[in-house]
């Protein structure tokens, strides 16, 4: 089941889209009573999933085009900063080395963790800015989201998927020449506009566990990043459980799971973006987050 936020007649919406995803059915006129995608996840019992699963069999309901409708990021404004990983694929790791070894070489026997501010998540179709007078190095990185569904505390590896509700792709726009400026990461991920997310958010149910997906980059129809999410380093397991034995993973919690190679940095000579550049990140099974930097 595929949840999306959005706007129709300039009122910000939950709903799912049909099974062609030429439609979205509003959740109201499904009798499920829930006004943003945080409150959902935090508050949607299981029999209300198993409801609203049902429903997309009915042929006789009614919903909107997806026309008629804008698309937003799933989760606007997220009530934390996103978690992210960072350096969680192999090969990212050697190109990220190679473009500033100061910055990203060195050995790392744990996982790198850092958080990304996020004040209005851009939406899919949205642009993203590129804010010439202060970034030289404007980067992409297609990543799979992890949503936390459940306060998660203490969790064992085994039970770690019992906290998830889903997925989504996120985009972790990243300013090259800020983030290694800084020793830490924040500044140069966080600027606002840097996270687009979307188009949806899929239940964890429609994947295997843990999913392998194929996920994919490309800046202006040019194939950039293309790997799968059985790839990475530190797994999903391992990360609901290690933060969790510390920090309570508060319901609608989003981590960002790292990005593959093919990075703009990753290319000799770097391929950044620049202002018209078409950005499209694709995880299987999610669908293509599609946006134009400014």
């Amino acid at each position: 089941m595929k949840f999306i936020t959005y706007k129709y007649n300039n009122q910000e919406q939950v709903g799912i889209l049909t099974k062609d995803e030429n439609g979205v059915y509003p959740l109201e006129t499904l009798g499920i009573h829930y006004v943003t995608m945080t409150e959902l996840i935090e508050n949607i019992k299981t029999e209300e999933i198993d409801s609203l699963s049902g429903m997309l069999n009915d042929s006789s309901k009614e919903y909107i085009s997806t026309k008629d409708i804008n698309i937003m990021a799933p989760i606007p404004s997220p009530k934390q900063d996103i978690i992210c990983l960072g350096i969680n694929y192999m090969e990212h790791a050697i190109e990220s080395a190679r473009y500033k070894k100061e910055a990203f070489g060195g050995d790392r026997p744990y996982a790198v963790y850092f958080s990304k501010r996020v004040g209005l998540a851009t939406g899919h179709g949205d642009y993203i800015p590129s804010y010439p007078e202060l970034v030289d190095s404007l980067d992409y990185e297609a990543e799979l989201a992890v949503i936390i569904k459940k306060d998660a505390k203490n969790v064992s590896r085994e039970d770690a998927f019992d906290y998830v509700f889903g997925y989504t792709i996120m985009n972790d726009v990243s300013a090259r020449n800020l983030q290694t400026r800084h020793k830490q990461w924040y500044f140069g991920k966080s600027l606002d506009g840097f996270t687009p997310m979307g188009p949806c958010i899929v239940t964890k149910d429609e994947f295997t566990t843990p999913p392998v997906l194929k996920i994919s980059s490309k800046v202006n129809g040019e194939l950039r990043q293309n790997s799968t999410t059985d790839l990475m380093i530190t797994s999903i397991e391992d990360v609901i459980y290690e933060l969790s034995q510390g920090i309570t993973l508060k319901a609608g919690t989003i981590i960002a799971m790292g990005t593959p190679a093919g990075v703009g940095m990753g290319f000799e000579p770097p391929k950044f973006l620049k202002s018209g550049d078409i950005v499209e990140c694709e995880i299987e099974g999610i669908g293509c987050l599609k946006n134009i930097v400014q």
